[in-house]
């Protein structure tokens, strides 16, 4: 893939996975356009990016739909989309429930911003994918493993892999060109998995930055649609 004039929309691109991801691409000529929730953050974080390249941010929340929309006019802007990360999302409940004790209320939010909003982000930039784009939808070991209180959250990351698969398999006919991953980064420093453990000291996990060379073997390369692991992607490329 030549990247010189490759663009990528990256959410929750603030902090964790979704920054370290964008830096590197922006330190290898990427145009960015990313957003988060939080304004304050995302300044900053387009602050550091633009010493590197042409970054677009757009603050906001990716289950609103006027947001998604504002998302897919930088796109059209941008002449186009190379690649698409969808890596905001919701923990949930800080500590985690159990399900039996889980809100009700709040697991429908977790899966609206965790599944609906995820899909929704792809329906409104899906005109401006460019042929032989990369759709990296960021899921968890959660949506495999059964983890005592991880339910809500693990759930709503098992129905993004379904979605993915479903998703990867209509454009194996629309659209073959198209490439559609499901990337389980693996447990890091992060402000999530942080909230997911509160009070335990979670510094042995590994940075997100160890886990961007995982992602970038998908961008770069020629991997068949499917679920990936960050961590066996970059140990597969040291062998």
């Amino acid at each position: 893939m030549n990247n010189q004039t490759k663009t990528a929309l990256i959410t929750g691109a603030s902090r964790g996975l979704g920054l370290a991801l964008a830096k590197a691409l922006a330190q290898d000529g990427w145009q960015l356009i990313i957003d988060a929730r939080g304004q304050e953050a995302l300044a900053k974080a387009h602050h550091e990016l633009e010493q590197w390249t042409t970054v677009t941010a757009v603050s906001g929340d990716i289950s609103h739909k006027a947001h998604r929309q504002a998302l897919a006019v930088a796109a059209r802007a941008a002449g186009g989309l190379d690649l698409v990360v969808n890596n905001a999302g919701m923990l949930g409940p800080s500590p985690q429930p159990a399900l039996l004790d889980y809100p009700l209320d709040v697991l429908e939010t977790v899966f609206r911003i965790n599944v609906v909003a995820q899909l929704g982000v792809l329906q409104a930039v899906a005109d401006t994918l460019t042929p032989g784009a990369r759709i990296l939808n960021i899921t968890s070991d959660a949506g495999r493993e059964a983890y005592p209180g991880w339910g809500g959250y693990g759930a709503s990351k098992a129905a993004l892999e379904q979605l993915s698969a479903v998703l990867a398999a209509e454009l194996a006919e629309r659209q073959p060109n198209v490439r559609v991953y499901w990337v389980d980064p693996g447990d890091m420093q992060t402000q999530m998995h942080q909230d997911a453990f509160p009070g335990e000291d979670i510094s042995d996990r590994a940075l997100p930055e160890e886990s961007v060379p995982g992602l970038l073997a998908l961008v770069y390369g020629d991997w068949p649609n499917g679920r990936y692991q960050a961590p066996k992607l970059i140990a597969e490329a040291a062998s």
